[in-house]
């Protein structure tokens, strides 16, 4: 990731150009549930196109988008009728951290690939492809009141910023009943930077107990200690342990990031959530556009850190 920090800086400019990627690239890897190869291609794609899924077995775009999520059972996944792709969370991250504006992603499977669990793959693919500024005006969607959605004890909500307050900030709490996982809380502001180094090599993780469910219900066929953290109550399963001692919160941030960035739009404003999931991240997003007092929609400047300009 050193290279994508050393050829691109973060400033704040008055107008702010939409970003695609220089070129095109693709990759191959495991889909987590299915267990099957996947072939992912990223491509540039046409100014004020956003992000667009393309299921190139079926010839079915998709567009990046809260209200196209059609199901958040252990992952995100959007669709266009009987045309799905399922986690999609960790690619979006990457997406949005990387100041990404319009890009086609294609896929021939119902799923993208899961390499090492992480966001930090996608990020690679990115930084290798390039990015360049291609014209027109990003959007910025501003948080103007607080929008909150709850479900048994846990929440997340957005809030406009405090006096002087720019870019995204997140802060997220969690709470496991296994030892190794615990109670882990973390605070983020959004930059290319900081989610390259502190959050983006954070992997998936899952608990021993679960495995098994899992497997019978014809999930996780893919999954294993290449690709998820797995945890039996104190023990933590993979031998090389973990890349940070509070993975899992930064992992769980993560989700995050992708799941919000299906607003279309980089979000500027605060996150607060305490043990959110998939489900109640996309409430969230449904909740703050169902009322236009909740946001507005802003063409030009953009404030760091979502700014990315050639070094």
């Amino acid at each position: 990731m050193s290279s994508l920090r050393e050829r691109y800086s973060l400033s704040v400019t008055a107008p702010a150009p939409r970003r695609t990627l220089k070129a095109a690239i693709s990759a191959v890897g495991r889909g987590l549930h299915s267990g099957a190869d996947v072939t992912l291609a990223l491509k540039p794609a046409e100014t004020g196109a956003g992000i667009v899924f393309r299921r190139t077995d079926l010839g079915v775009d998709i567009a990046a988008r809260f209200d196209n999520v059609a199901d958040t059972r252990l992952c995100t996944q959007i669709a266009e009728g009987e045309a799905k792709i399922g986690t999609v969370e960790h690619l979006m991250s990457a997406l949005f951290a990387a100041g990404i504006d319009d890009v086609l992603v294609e896929v021939n499977a119902p799923e993208l690939p899961v390499f090492d669990g992480s966001a930090a793959p996608f990020l690679f693919l990115i930084e290798s492809a390039g990015v360049v500024e291609h014209g027109g005006l990003r959007e910025r969607l501003d948080i103007l009141r607080p929008v909150r959605v709850e479900h048994n004890g846990a929440f997340a909500e957005l809030r406009p910023h405090n006096e002087g307050g720019a870019g995204f900030d997140i802060s997220l709490s969690i709470e496991f009943a296994a030892a190794a996982i615990g109670a882990q809380a973390y605070h983020f502001h959004l930059s290319t930077e900081g989610f390259a180094g502190e959050i983006a090599g954070a992997r998936t993780f899952t608990q021993l107990s679960e495995i098994e469910a899992l497997r019978k219900a014809g999930l996780a066929r893919g999954g294993s200690l290449a690709n998820a953290i797995v945890v039996d109550d104190a023990k933590v399963m993979n031998p090389e342990g973990l890349r940070y001692a509070d993975e899992f919160v930064r992992h769980k941030l993560l989700d995050v990031i992708g799941d919000l960035a299906l607003a279309g739009a980089p979000i500027s404003g605060r996150f607060i959530g305490s043990r959110t999931g998939h489900a109640l991240n996309n409430q969230l997003l449904r909740a703050v556009f169902a009322d236009q007092a909740n946001y507005r929609l802003v063409n030009g400047a953009v404030e760091a850190p979502l700014q990315l300009t050639a070094a």
